[in-house]
């Protein structure tokens, strides 16, 4: 387990919310655990152990020739992640070799699915992706994808966050969604639902919340992974996925990432019963996200919310989800 001093400096907080709609009448997580970076969630609905690989933010930012004329868009991001720290030895190392690691520690620990789960580019580079396509030809393992805000983003460039999202998705990240839906999936694995979601631009479409109501009115234990954290009391608005204060007033970053400003209005009906939909389901077992480049543990109603370090710094989660004893 963590020890009192490794909570102090990771940052882990524990929260609790009610946001005042009944509470589920049976929880399917019994308890969970956080050793690290090592997840465990217990559920007596799982008959078997399975084994996730979670990684975000590696931030790929490898470019060539054919980026040359989307240079006025790309240039601050291509500058950001060149060299880094590990987050644990703050040893200088780099994306791509922390990307390579995460690989070599997916086959080591014998998972049953990688889970990429946003910026594992800086920017959508030809060069960046077809590296990481080179990588996973012939991996042994399953990988699943989704977008993160700035797998798909080229600063500067002209257009609404879901119209650019949508752009280079069909134009560059296509083929690492493997045929499947980019923009919500849903995959059984040894009898859990792992859910892919992407909340890239911090709204929820109707799509993605009727494939979601679908796939937890199953009551098949599940578990939900996608970019940005859910809104956990006394977070930032990293974690803004249906938090109250997300919109115009507190988008402080437009001007620097240029690009839209988030709406004047705030969140969206449809993201609102997302996030009461998810934060209530019973058989969901925990929700895992990057973004915020830190590591964090909420409580959301008693159900838990893992986020990773970077990748582009050494992180990742390894999840285990066991029978309960």
């Amino acid at each position: 387990m963590i020890s009192r001093r490794q909570l102090l400096q990771s940052g882990l907080v524990l929260t609790t919310l009610n946001p005042g709609s009944a509470q589920p009448s049976e929880n399917l997580l019994q308890s969970f655990s956080v050793d690290q970076q090592r997840v465990r969630l217990y559920s007596k609905s799982v008959s078997q152990a399975l084994k996730l690989l979670f990684v975000s933010d590696t931030h790929l930012w490898r470019d060539d020739a054919r980026g040359a004329s989307f240079s006025a868009y790309s240039g601050r991001m291509a500058k950001a992640y060149n060299a880094t720290k590990h987050f644990l030895t703050q040893e200088t190392t780099n994306p791509e070799k922390e990307f390579q690691a995460a690989l070599t520690l997916a086959q080591k620990e014998n998972v049953d699915l990688l889970a990429l789960i946003g910026d594992l580019v800086s920017f959508p580079s030809e060069a960046a992706i077809d590296w990481v396509q080179q990588q996973l030809k012939g991996f042994p393992i399953p990988y699943a994808y989704t977008a993160g805000n700035h797998d798909w983003h080229y600063e500067g460039m002209e257009g609404s966050l879901r119209s650019l999202r949508a752009t280079w998705i069909e134009n560059r990240l296509k083929p690492l969604y493997q045929g499947r839906n980019p923009l919500v999936d849903v995959q059984t694995v040894k009898g859990v639902q792992v859910i892919t979601l992407d909340n890239s631009t911090y709204e929820i479409e109707e799509e993605q919340l009727a494939r979601v109501e679908k796939a937890l009115a199953t009551g098949k234990p599940s578990v939900l992974m996608m970019h940005i954290p859910l809104y956990a009391p006394g977070r930032s608005l990293g974690y803004g996925c249906g938090h109250p204060q997300w919109g115009w007033e507190a988008d402080k970053s437009y001007s620097l990432e240029r690009r839209e400003r988030w709406p004047k209005t705030g969140h969206s009906t449809v993201t609102n019963r997302f996030y009461q939909t998810v934060i209530g389901a019973p058989n969901l077992l925990g929700i895992f996200a990057g973004h915020v480049h830190r590591q964090g543990v909420d409580a959301i109603r008693g159900k838990p919310q893992i986020v990773s370090e970077a990748n582009a710094t050494g992180g990742h989660l390894v999840i285990e989800v066991l029978p309960a004893v």
